[in-house]
C-alpha cells in the first residue's frame, strides 16, 4: 500500500515537475531598475538660489534668450526638468549704497516682468501649493528670496511690503555685516562693527516677524555666532538657501557639522527641522579651487578697482555685471572640480544631518560661471540625479533632495505663521510687560 501510494504520488508529481522545469525561464521576473529620467519626471525639482535678476536688469536679458555666458534660461529649464526657482533679489551693498530699497524694488519688478513676458511657460507663485499647481499645469514656478538683510533698511515695514510683493525667504546678511546681524564675510575685519551676540534686539524682531509673516529665515552668509543666535530665536525651521559642508571645503560660508545638525533640529519642539540647499560654486565645493582663487584675489580686486575708477571718470555706471566679467576672466584660469565633489557634499550632509535635510541651491548666475565640470545650467541637473542613483540612493530619497525636503519646510513655515498670527506679541525693541526697572 505504501509502495503503491508512493508510486502514484510520484506519477502525479512528474508532469508538475516537468511543467515547472519548462515554465521556469519563461515566467522568471526581473525587477526593472528606475532611471534618472523617470525620477526627474516624477519629482518637483526646486532650486533655491539663482542670481539671474542681475542679468534681467543690467544686461536686458530675457529668459527666452540664449544663455550667452549665463547659466539659466527657459530652454535649459525645460531640458533639465527644473520645476521651481527662487530668484535671488540681491543688492550689491557698495555700488547701491543709499538706494537699497530702490534697487530691491527694481529687481523684484524684473522677475515679474519675465513672468508677464512668458505667461504660457512661467507662473509666479508664493506658496508650496503654488509650486505644485504650476507643476501640474506644466509651467515653471518663479519665486523670490532676498539675499541680504540690508535690503530692509532697518525697517520692519519694508520687510512686510517685500513679503506682500511675493518674497518668501531672506538671508539675514549677505557678505556684509549690518546693524543688526553679522556676516561670515567680514566677521574677522576689526574695522567693521559687529553685534555683541550675533543679533541685536531689532535683529531678533526681524526673525520673529519673518516667522509671523511666513517668510523662511535663511542663514546662508551669516557668521557662526549669528547662526546660533538665530536658531535660539526662530519658531520655524530655517533654510540655508545656498551653502555647503565646511568639513570638505573650509570656507566661512560653509557650515560645520554641528551647524548642519542644528539646522536639521531647528524650529519648535514639534518641528521636523530645516534644510541645507547645496551650493554649486567651485570655491565652496573644492578646497584646491578655493586656495587657487584666494591666491589671485589681490590681482582681481585691483582690476575691479581700476575698472570702477575708469567708469567713474567717464561718467558711466559700474554695474555688478561689469565686475562679474572681470572676476570671471581670472577664475576661468582655475581648473573646475569634478561633479563628484559636489555630490560628496550632498553625501556628507546626508550622513551628518539626515536625508530629510538636504536640497539644491545652485547659485546659478551668481558665481561667474565657476561650477563643477559638466554642470553649466539646469539642463545638466539630471547628472546629479544619475550620480545619486550610482551611489545607491533610492528614488524616494532622491525626490526628497530634488525638492521634497524644501516643500516640507516651506509648509511648516506657513503653519508656524498661522499660529503666530493668532498671538499678540509685543516687539522685543518695545518695552516688554515683564520688564522691571533697572536699579
Amino acid at each position: 500500500m505504501r509502495a503503491r501510494i508512493s508510486a502514484t504520488v510520484l506519477l502525479l508529481a512528474v508532469p508538475v515537475f516537468l511543467f515547472a522545469q519548462t515554465a521556469g525561464p519563461a515566467t522568471k521576473m526581473t525587477a526593472k531598475k528606475i532611471t534618472a529620467a523617470e525620477i526627474e519626471k516624477s519629482s518637483i525639482v526646486i532650486d533655491t538660489h539663482a542670481d539671474t535678476p542681475q542679468r534681467f536688469v543690467d544686461e536686458n536679458f530675457n529668459l527666452g534668450d540664449p544663455l550667452n555666458g549665463g547659466n539659466l534660461n527657459l530652454d535649459s529649464i525645460h531640458k533639465g526638468n527644473l520645476g521651481a526657482e527662487f530668484f535671488s533679489i540681491w543688492v550689491e551693498p557698495k555700488i547701491y549704497k543709499g538706494q537699497y530699497a530702490r534697487r530691491t524694488m527694481v529687481l523684484i519688478d524684473s522677475v515679474k516682468l519675465q513672468v508677464a513676458k512668458y505667461p504660457d511657460q512661467i507662473m509666479f507663485v508664493t506658496t508650496p501649493d503654488g509650486i505644485e499647481y504650476a507643476h501640474r499645469t506644466h509651467k515653471f514656478a518663479a519665486l523670490m528670496g532676498i539675499e541680504g538683510g540690508h535690503s530692509i533698511e532697518n525697517s520692519l515695514a519694508l520687510l512686510r511690503q517685500y513679503y506682500a510683493l511675493g518674497v518668501r525667504y531672506m538671508t539675514l546678511t549677505w557678505s556684509n555685516s549690518i546693524d543688526w546681524a553679522d556676516s561670515s564675510g567680514d566677521i574677522d575685519d576689526k574695522n567693521i562693527p559687529h553685534t555683541k551676540e550675533g543679533l541685536t534686539e531689532f535683529g531678533k524682531d526681524v526673525v520673529y516677524e519673518m516667522n509671523r509673516l511666513g517668510m523662511m529665515v535663511d542663514i546662508s552668509h551669516v557668521s557662526d555666532r549669528t547662526f546660533y543666535r538665530t536658531l535660539v530665536i526662530t519658531r520655524a525651521p530655517v533654510i540655508a538657501s545656498h551653502s555647503d559642508a565646511r568639513a570638505l571645503c573650509d570656507a566661512p560660508r560653509n557650515m560645520t557639522d554641528d551647524m548642519l545638525r542644528a539646522v536639521a533640529n531647528s524650529g519648535g519642539p514639534n518641528s521636523k527641522g530645516g534644510v541645507i540647499q547645496v551650493n554649486y560654486f567651485s570655491g565652496f565645493v573644492s578646497q584646491a579651487y578655493r586656495d587657487a582663487m584666494k591666491a589671485q584675489s589681490a590681482e582681481v580686486d585691483k582690476a575691479i578697482a581700476d575698472a570702477k575708477a575708469k567708469a567713474q571718470a567717464e561718467g558711466r555706471e559700474f554695474t555688478y555685471s561689469d565686475g562679474d566679467k572681470i572676476q570671471r576672466s581670472y577664475m576661468d584660469r582655475i581648473p573646475r572640480p569634478p561633479l563628484s565633489m559636489l555630490v560628496d557634499h550632498i553625501d556628507h550632509i546626508v550622513k551628518v544631518a539626515g536625508i530629510d535635510h538636504v536640497g539644491l541651491g545652485s547659485d546659478f548666475d551668481g558665481v561667474s560661471g565657476q561650477l563643477p565640470q559638466g554642470l553649466d545650467s539646469p539642463a545638466d541637473l539630471p547628472k546629479i540625479t544619475q550620480a545619486l542613483l550610482d551611489r545607491g540612493y533610492s528614488a524616494e530619497d532622491i525626490r526628497k533632495i530634488l525638492g521634497g525636503n524644501l516643500l516640507r519646510v516651506f509648509r511648516e513655515v506657513e503653519a508656524v505663521s498661522k499660529e503666530l498670527q493668532t498671538q499678540d506679541r509685543p516687539r522685543i525693541t518695545e518695552k516688554q510687560p515683564f520688564d522691571k526697572p533697572q536699579k
